[in-house]
């Protein structure tokens, strides 16, 4: 499947089961976790996605960016 490079922006390829991503352009290549961690830091406009996805089981937020290091 082809997402887009967080590095070269060209098109960069995640594996059928979501174990990787890899960019023969710019020789990327991490966990599809990695690659999540990365945009949310690198991009602003997703700067707060792994917050706003990730809810407890009690409703509650799964907390800052930061915390998710």
């Amino acid at each position: 499947m082809k997402i887009k490079c967080p590095k070269c922006k060209k098109d960069a390829e995640l594996a059928m089961d979501y174990s990787a991503v890899k960019c023969s352009s710019c020789d990327l290549d991490m966990s599809y976790g990695e690659y999540v961690k990365f945009v949310a830091h690198n991009e602003a406009i997703y700067s707060d996605i792994l917050g706003d996805y990730a809810t407890g089981a009690e409703g509650h937020t799964a907390g800052s960016l930061d915390e998710w290091d």
